[in-house]
């Protein structure tokens, strides 16, 4: 009997939690007899063909750590018939049967590409955006909230200080779960998102109000995909007169220690993709539902909408 061969990349953007993943795909994979490779840099490195042996020791003190150690990169040639058979080449000389693509929609987007050229893949939601459907959660979300949770309540005391308006740009592209989620635990006076309507002179008026009846500060959080802070700050201040200053969070939120929850989610994940393995089930993205660790198929994923949660948005409307 032939030794499976499983190889793991991360692509896209890098989220808290990869590491994670990675570890708990290459340990159950060891621990069930496979043979574990990563793939450094992507999809850009696996026509580049550059692979590395992974055991234990390659993955052991990874699991608190951010970012990836396999490390990222977006590839274009990637998307064009000569780079996928590229890469192809590079997997069947390796005799890899099996390939498990940690990231993003555009990472989903090359592991179909793999599997309608007889590969046999597996997605993990790795992005802070929390904007791929069928999953309750995507790797670093959690994480990225307590980071954009944290950066509001450090902003806070000095807008205080100064009796200032804040604008806090969240990352998120047209996704504005950061700033709807990290909105509500920071207990912001306006949330704006891509995926609602917002009067910002409704919101002017309410700011304005706040600091006629004694506020000392009020801090609006808004997702980039719904604008940015240096044109809404500028628009808060025409209408308000207040001073009102811009803050963008950037690529700080990508950084620091996975949380516990993004921990243990991605240990699950990664043993679950083991599991599949045994049981020949493949071409699936994984993910968490209800608690518990579910998989789709890629085009499930694909012809699916990843939608706002408009009861959660109440509830911001109903606090403020």
């Amino acid at each position: 009997m032939t030794l499976k061969k499983i190889a793991v990349l991360t692509s896209g953007g890098d989220s808290q939690g990869m590491n994670s993943a990675i570890r708990a795909v290459v340990r159950t994979g060891l621990a069930n007899g496979y043979d574990m490779y990563g793939i450094k840099r992507g999809f850009k490195g696996l026509m580049a063909n550059d692979f590395i042996s992974l055991g234990s020791k390659e993955v052991s003190d990874i699991l608190y750590r951010g970012g990836t150690f396999l490390q990222s990169a977006r590839s274009e040639a990637f998307k064009t018939p000569e780079g996928q058979a590229k890469a192809i080449a590079h997997l069947k000389e390796r005799e890899i049967d099996y390939v498990v693509v940690i990231g993003g929609d555009g990472s989903y987007q090359g592991a179909r590409a793999l599997m309608h050229h007889g590969i046999k893949t597996y997605g993990l939601p790795g992005t802070i955006d929390n904007d791929i459907p069928l999953t309750d959660y995507t790797i670093g979300f959690d994480t990225t909230l307590n980071v954009v949770t944290d950066a509001i309540g450090n902003l806070r005391d000095t807008m205080s200080s100064h009796e200032r308006v804040s604008v806090i740009e969240a990352m998120g592209r047209n996704c504005g779960d950061i700033a709807l989620q990290a909105g509500i635990a920071s207990g912001v006076d306006a949330i704006l998102i891509p995926e609602v309507d917002s009067d910002i002179e409704a919101i002017a008026r309410s700011i304005k109000a706040g600091f006629d009846r004694g506020k000392s500060h009020s801090i609006i959080i808004v997702a980039e995909g719904a604008g940015t802070a240096e044109d809404v700050a500028k628009r808060i201040k025409d209408l308000t007169g207040l001073d009102t200053r811009p803050t963008v969070l950037g690529h700080i939120q990508r950084g620091g220690t996975p949380s516990a929850f993004d921990r243990v989610f991605t240990s699950r994940m990664g043993h679950k993709v083991i599991e599949l393995v045994k049981q020949d089930i493949h071409g699936v993205a994984l993910g968490i539902e209800n608690n518990q660790i579910t998989y789709h198929p890629f085009d499930d994923i694909f012809a699916a909408q990843n939608n706002i949660n408009d009861h959660l948005y109440q509830i911001f409307q109903d606090l403020i």
